[in-house]
Formats: C-alpha cells, sequence, structure tokens
C-alpha cells in the first residue's frame, strides 16, 4: 500500500510550539483522511527548528465508492418539506428522487446518491492546503507583498517549501500536486542552513530521512534529545564532572538545532559564590547551558562549602561513556522551574565553573569560538547575578521612609530582609486592584496565621509557646524577597531566596522554611509542607487568597482560572489532609471573610468548592465516588474527618457483612422512601407494643445497640468502630425482611414498622448516607 511524506519547512519555528505542532499536523491530516474514507497502518510526526514532517504508512490510494439511500418527505408533503429533503439530498429537483410505498406510511420520496470513490492524491491535494490555511499556531505572521490581500496565508514563520510524495514502495513515488499563495508542493527540501544549504530530492520517507542526516539535519527530535544528553555526559565525564541533567532544557535545546553539537564553557570560580539556583537559573535563562558539578560526600560538602555557595544535591547517577542513554523522564518542578534533584546515596553534586552548551555547527576550530563567546555572555549574566546577591544583603537606600513600616510589622531595619518587607509596604505595591495591597495582604496572613498556629502544632508537633512568635515573624517575612533585586531579576526564585537571606541573617530554621514553603504545593506532584510554622502560614496564605477573590466574586469559571484559585484550594486540602490536621473550615472562612467587605454570605459556597476539590483529590487516590458523595455534607468542614470516614466506610464495604448490610440498608431506605412518597403515615416512634414478630423485636434491639454504640464512637472519631457497630444490623435486617411483611394491613403495624426502617435509616445516616452508594 502507498505511504505519504509530507514536510512543510519554514524559517525557524519557536522550540515551545514544535511537538504540539507536529501533533497538530497528524491529527489534523489523519482525520481529514478517514473523514474522506481513506485508511492507513501508521502515521508519525517529526520536527526540527526548521520543519514539521509526517509520515504515513499503508494509506489506501483510493476511497471506496458510496450509494446511500436518503429518505425524504411525504409524496403529499407541502413545498417546504419538499425543498429541505432536496437541499439535504443535494439533488436540483424532486424528479431525480424516486418514490417508495409502505403499507402504513403511505407514498414517500428517497434520494438514491452514489458518490464514485476518489484517489487518495486528489483528497492530499484537497486536504493539505486548508489545513495549512487553518493551522493552530498560537501565534502566526503574514509576509511578502500578498500578505496584503484578504485570507492571505498566514504561518508561525515564513513558510518556504512543501515536500508531498506518495507511492508504494515497489514503484517511483507522484509529488501530490497543489499550491498555496505561491508555493508549490514538490519534492525538494533543503538541509543544514550552513552546511548542506543546496537543494535535496527526495522520493519517500526513508531516502528524505537518510539524505536529510547527511545534509546535517537530524529529523527525529527525541534522537536528538539523547545525542545531546549522552554528548554532554561524555564531555562532563572527560572533564571529572558531572552533567546536572535538566529535561526541560533539554527539550527546549533540542528545538533549536538541527545538527546538535555539544561543547563546554567556563567561567570564572569567584562567581561559585552566588546560590546554586542563581547560578542554574542565569546559564539556563539567558543562554539554555547545562551546568555541571562534582559528586562531594556530605561531611566534604560541609568543608568545602555552604548550601548557600553553589552546592545542590546530587540527580540521577551518571551514565557510563559506553551506555546508550536512556530517553529521560521529566523530573518534578520545583518553583523556580529547575527540576528538583534528589539526593542520590548521599552525594551531593558541587557546581563547578563549567557549562555546557549546544551549537547547531560543526565549526572548522572545534568549537572554540563558539565556547569562548558564550562564555563572555554567562560572565557579564553572572556578574549582574553578583551584583543582585550582594545588593541583597546590604542596606537599601531609602530606609529613612521606612520607620513607618516597620514599626507597623514589628520590623528590625538593621536586618536586609526586614529591610525589603518594610519598602514592600511603604511602597503600596498592588496584590489586587480589588483587594489591597502587598503590605495588606501580609497583615491579614499574620493574623490568619496566628489563628492557626495552636491548630496545627496540636496536630503536627508542638513548639509550646514559641510557635506563636515564630509563626507571626514568619508570616511578617514570608513575601518581602519580593523586594530582593535577584527574585527581581528571576520571579522564578520566589521563597527560594526569601529562605536563604532569612538564614544569612539569622531567622529561626522554621522562619526560613515558611519563606520558601508557604507557597507549597504548587501542583500535585509538589510536596507539602510539614514544619508546623510553614505549615500554618501556608495555610493562612492560600485561604487569604480563595476568600478575598471569593468576596470580589472573581471566582474560578468553567476552564479558567486566572488566579490559580482551584490549585489554591487544593493546597489546602492536601496540607490538612497529609499531615493529619482537623480544622473547622467554617470558622477560619468567617475570620477570613471579615477582612473583606462583601465576604458575608460566601461560606457556603466556598466549602461547596473545597468539597469538589477533595473529591478530585481522593479519586487520584482511589477512593470511590460514590463513597466520597455518601459521607459528604453541605455542613462537612472538616476536611480531614471526611477522609477518615471515606476510609472507614470502603474498609466496611470491603467485607461481607458491610455489602449485605448495605444491601438491607438500601431495600429499607427504599421502601421507607416509596412509602413517604405515597404519603403513608409513619409513626413519629416505635411502639413496642404493635410488634407481632420476633424479627421485629430482634431488629428493634439491634437498632438501638448498633445506634448507640456507632454514636458514641463517632463522638471519639473512631470511625471504623462506628462502622463496625453498625455492621451487626446485617443479619436482623435480613432476618426481618424475610419473615416480616411491612405494609401490613394494619394501619398502625405498618406505621410501626415503617417507624422502625426510619431507625435503620437514622442509624447508618450517622456515618454515611447508604443511598448515595453504588451496588
Amino acid at each position: 500500500m502507498p505511504d505519504l511524506l509530507l514536510e512543510l519547512r519554514s524559517e525557524e519555528i519557536p522550540a515551545r510550539m514544535q511537538r504540539k505542532a507536529a501533533g497538530d499536523l497528524r491529527k489534523m491530516l489523519t482525520d481529514g483522511l478517514v473523514e474522506a474514507g481513506l485508511t492507513y497502518e501508521a502515521a508519525r510526526e517529526y520536527w526540527t527548528p526548521r520543519r514539521l514532517a509526517l509520515d504515513i504508512r499503508g494509506l489506501t490510494a483510493r476511497s471506496k465508492d458510496i450509494r446511500e439511500e436518503i429518505k425524504g418527505p411525504s409524496t403529499t408533503a407541502p413545498e417546504q418539506a419538499v425543498q429541505g429533503f432536496l437541499r439535504k439530498a443535494g439533488l436540483s429537483s424532486i424528479a431525480e428522487a424516486h418514490v417508495h410505498s409502505d403499507p402504513k406510511k403511505g407514498d414517500f420520496y428517497v434520494a438514491h446518491i452514489a458518490k464514485p470513490g476518489r484517489a487518495a492524491e486528489a483528497i492530499i491535494a484537497e486536504l493539505v492546503p486548508g489545513i495549512i490555511k487553518n493551522f493552530p499556531w498560537p501565534k502566526s505572521m503574514r509576509w511578502g507583498p500578498a500578505s496584503a490581500k484578504p485570507g492571505s496565508l498566514r504561518w508561525v514563520r515564513p513558510l518556504q517549501s512543501i515536500v508531498c510524495t506518495f507511492g508504494p514502495e515497489t514503484e517511483e513515488p507522484v509529488v501530490v500536486d497543489f499550491e498555496i499563495d505561491g508555493i508549490r508542493s514538490g519534492n525538494i527540501t533543503y538541509g543544514h542552513r550552513f552546511h548542506a544549504p543546496g537543494a535535496i530530492t527526495v522520493r519517500r520517507f526513508d531516502d528524505y530521512v537518510a539524505k536529510l542526516e547527511a545534509a546535517k539535519v537530524v529529523l527525529d527530535a527525541d534522537r536528538r534529545k539523547e545525542i545531546i544528553l549522552a554528548d554532554a555526559r561524555n564531555v562532563a565525564f572527560a572533564n571529572g564532572l558531572d552533567l546536572v541533567e535538566d529535561e526541560g532544557l533539554l527539550e527546549e535545546v533540542s528545538g533549536l538545532v538541527e545538527w546538535p553539537v555539544v561543547l563546554m564553557g567556563e567561567f570564572e570560580q569567584d562567581f561559585l559564590t552566588i546560590p546554586a539556583e542563581v547560578i542554574r537559573l542565569t546559564i539556563r535563562a539567558n543562554q539554555k547551558c547545562f551546568v555541571t558539578g562534582r559528586q562531594i560526600s556530605p561531611l566534604e560538602g560541609e568543608m568545602s562549602a555552604k548550601p548557600t555557595e553553589g552546592v545542590v544535591s546530587r540527580g540521577a547517577p551518571t551514565s557510563s561513556v559506553f551506555e546508550r542513554p536512556e530517553r529521560v523522564e521529566p523530573a518534578e518542578a520545583t518553583p523556580s522551574g529547575l527540576p528538583a534533584i534528589s539526593p542520590s546515596r548521599g552525594e551531593i553534586t558541587q557546581l563547578s565553573n563549567r557549562f555546557i552548551l549546544v551549537a547547531n555547527i560543526a565549526a572548522k576550530d572545534g568549537g572554540k569560538e563558539i565556547a569562548y563567546g558564550n562564555g563572555k555572555v554567562v560572565r557579564a549574566r553572572l556578574s549582574d547575578a553578583l551584583y543582585f546577591w550582594k545588593t541583597d544583603q546590604g542596606d537599601l537606600p531609602d530606609l529613612d521612609q521606612l520607620k513607618e513600616s516597620a514599626a507597623k510589622f514589628d520590623l528590625d531595619l538593621k536586618k536586609p530582609l526586614d529591610q525589603r518587607m518594610a519598602r514592600l509596604d511603604h511602597l503600596n505595591v498592588t496584590f489586587h486592584a480589588k483587594l489591597g495591597t502587598q503590605g495588606a495582604r501580609v497583615a491579614r496572613i499574620k493574623r490568619l496565621a496566628e489563628e492557626l498556629a495552636p491548630t496545627v502544632a496540636k496536630s503536627i508537633s508542638p513548639l509550646e509557646g514559641e510557635i506563636a512568635a515564630l509563626v507571626a515573624r514568619a508570616a511578617v517575612l514570608a513575601k518581602a524577597d519580593l523586594q530582593t533585586e535577584v527574585v527581581g531579576e528571576f520571579p522564578e526564585l520566589q521563597g527560594a531566596m526569601g529562605r536563604k537571606y532569612a538564614l544569612l541573617q539569622g531567622e529561626h530554621p522554621s522562619v526560613a522554611a515558611a519563606a520558601e514553603d508557604h507557597y507549597k504545593p504548587q501542583g500535585p506532584s509538589d510536596r507539602v509542607p510539614t514544619d508546623p510554622v510553614a505549615v500554618a502560614v501556608a495555610l493562612a496564605d492560600k485561604l487569604d487568597t480563595l476568600t478575598g477573590f471569593w468576596a470580589i466574586d472573581e471566582k474560578p469559571t468553567g476552564s479558567k482560572d486566572p488566579f490559580a484559585l482551584r490549585r489554591a484550594a487544593l493546597g489546602v486540602v492536601r496540607i490538612l489532609v497529609e499531615n493529619r490536621i482537623r480544622l473547622g473550615l467554617t470558622s477560619i472562612f468567617a475570620k477570613a471573610f471579615a477582612n473583606f467587605a462583601g465576604g458575608a454570605g460566601q461560606t457556603s459556597d466556598l466549602l461547596a468548592f473545597f468539597h469538589d476539590r477533595l473529591k478530585v483529590y481522593l479519586r487520584d487516590q482511589g477512593a470511590r465516588y460514590d463513597l466520597i458523595d455518601a459521607v459528604i455534607t453541605p455542613q462537612s468542614d472538616d476536611l480531614l474527618q471526611i477522609v477518615r470516614r471515606v476510609e472507614a466506610l470502603g474498609s466496611l464495604l470491603d467485607t461481607e457483612n458491610g455489602r449485605n448490610l448495605l444491601a438491607g440498608t438500601k431495600r429499607a431506605a427504599n421502601i421507607l422512601a416509596a412509602e413517604e412518597k405515597k404519603k403513608t403515615l409513619v409513626a413519629d416512634g416505635v411502639e413496642p407494643a404493635l410488634f407481632r414478630e420476633d424479627a421485629e423485636k430482634k431488629l428493634f434491639a439491634a437498632v438501638n445497640q448498633a445506634e448507640k454504640e456507632a454514636g458514641q464512637a463517632i463522638q471519639n472519631e473512631d470511625f471504623s468502630t462506628a462502622m463496625l457497630s453498625l455492621s451487626v444490623l446485617r443479619e436482623p435486617v435480613d432476618s426481618f425482611f424475610e419473615g416480616v411483611l411491612v405494609n401490613d394491613e394494619d394501619q398502625a403495624v405498618r406505621a410501626n414498622r415503617l417507624a422502625l426502617l426510619a431507625r435503620i435509616r437514622a442509624a447508618t445516616d450517622q456515618v454515611a448516607d447508604f443511598s448515595k452508594i453504588v451496588g
């Protein structure tokens, strides 16, 4: 069967857009081919900075002939209905239709439509121009004289040529001929811009790849990544160093080169006094280069360098020079945007003054000038970073103007981070137009964190009387690094730099930790803070954000969540649940809403929002949706208690007694609901004197005992025992339904028996609404 090769070659496509664009091209073309009646065996997309390519194998050479019948209206139908039928069937007059008869419906019109199959080349030639003109680039541009015309071609960068060949392996493929804005399809492409700029004639995908490789173009992006990673590891190894790997940067760099050449540059040792995060981010963001380091023992690391002096924890072990690198999976991202590097075998990596760069050209001098030029730029960037780092540890020039703000927050203007917090308040930096300044927000967070501190300390780790002062101090300093030079240059480092500066000025380790960790967790894979001070400030920060935006009616809608409120709520959920913190959200909401006009009356809506986030979290943990629904009520405001109820209910229903109890209680609830709907009389209470069967008496006694024991267990927050107490109802409930007729002829007996069913429902409702459980 024939194969299709398509290449769209242009000026350089931004690296961040390439992978998705290639996937969009594959989906749009294959969907169009299938819709047109063609099938294919396999399709794969490829991309480089200057081209998107598609290899479709086993494409049918022609679509099938189609014969179909379109049923129309009755022959006596009004003219309007007849005309609608003609338009639908594509007929010019009713004379082209056939009349069919039905014994019941009478005569009606039918259109017999015959559509002959079409050659695949014709279908492709029709599809591709439309795909190009309607391609979903995030941003696109026009170019050349023709671009002034309405509806002219737009592309991410000027489109230069199109290759489109089609044919089986055993024959010479044909060029699928079409034209779009003066660019005609053909079988000519071009190799590397500098190494092989001449024209290349291609036939099908296999020789296309081989000829591009000979012309210094590696078509497969994943192979370019493997080449870069393997060569970078080897270059670092040859210099006695380890590559500090970065999957995000590797992905980006592979989209910047067609012929990757890995080189090593260097900068002065003195720059290693800058924090490792700043060095990495400076080199990564500005030069798209990787940093290197060397393995040292923890003891050696303590002797040779402080944590703020170019030391980061060790990543994945470096592969042997002779190993073929496996595809790198993305590492967990940190707030700085850099992948986290987890300790391995107790080793750490101390950054070196060497870095890895990837060129797009094999220079005649072996890349010496390229490495030297990159080194000059890196040195200039690091000089700026060093200046920022040192400036942040000095006094601000406007100290005299900061005294009022310092007094407001009890700040010590002899300390650099305190100065930055005072300036943040003094400058009235806006947090949100309707929610006031950052200074006002810090004051709110401080008050709320102090409210939360005793509860957090009780649940996690009591710090006795110290926690209140630590929480207050941490809340005040948490946002101070927003006024530092380093964070001004690299916003991704907010929090991380606050921690470093806090340690430098002698703050308690918990206060320093809170400066960084109060932003966490920033996603489902991010870690949750565990230090009680950081937890209190993190909760206060997120709850202030949520209540503030609820108060001004800026809630998430559909897929839009510009202020990341879903993430904030999920962060609160994870902090509370994973730290096993008992917290009544309703009272905390009331305290937080008191800071905002218009907050009253929003508590129920915000609590429902938290319920939705908790359901998402628990479902991701494997909990059944129906069990979650069964234990949550609109008033449930203790998230940890909800989780414990779900766990206990799940454990109960994993047993035979639990499953049978569920069946019995649901039967009781269904009978009761049906009778209540019919307005059948249900007694206000159960009267034992009206019992006629032993099964009634046994069930009544069992319900009394189970209700009492379950209620006591719930008061003790022992939900497993509460569920176990209810499980004893299984046998008496079964016996009741086997031996007792609920709808007795005697109205009083019937009302009494329905009241007994109501007692079963009430007993089980203490722990869950069994009617919402599937099964």
